[in-house]
């Protein structure tokens, strides 16, 4: 377990829902990676992610999906891909990245409680 934050800390932290409206290999990234683009709906639009979940998923079969990710970090650079926000997931027991998504539809750019 990491340290303790405070709650304020955890505010902080703007972790939204998002629907993927595109997806694309990302053959450049050192490993396996999708590049993404998420509508986290009008307040905050479309963003741009790398995240390194091929081993379970497709593009074609990510299109239309929700996710969660974290939109208030910096952009990063990715070798040629800026990535605009942090797709987030979890490992599963072959240490593949399952992705974190809402189980019922909610709006895309819903905030996590």
């Amino acid at each position: 377990m990491s340290d303790h934050i405070g709650f304020d800390d955890f505010l902080k932290v703007d972790i939204r829902a998002g629907k993927v409206t595109r997806a694309e290999p990302f053959p450049e990234a050192r490993k396996p990676a999708i590049k993404l683009w998420v509508d986290f709906g009008p307040d905050i639009g479309i963003k741009k992610s790398s995240a390194q979940i091929a081993d379970l998923y497709t593009p074609d079969g990510l299109v239309g999906r929700m996710v969660m990710a974290v939109v208030n970090f910096p952009p990063r650079q990715i070798g040629p891909f800026m990535s605009e926000v942090l797709v987030l997931g979890a490992n599963d027991s072959q240490g593949q990245i399952s992705l974190l998504a809402p189980d019922h539809d909610v709006p895309p750019g819903t905030r996590m409680h």
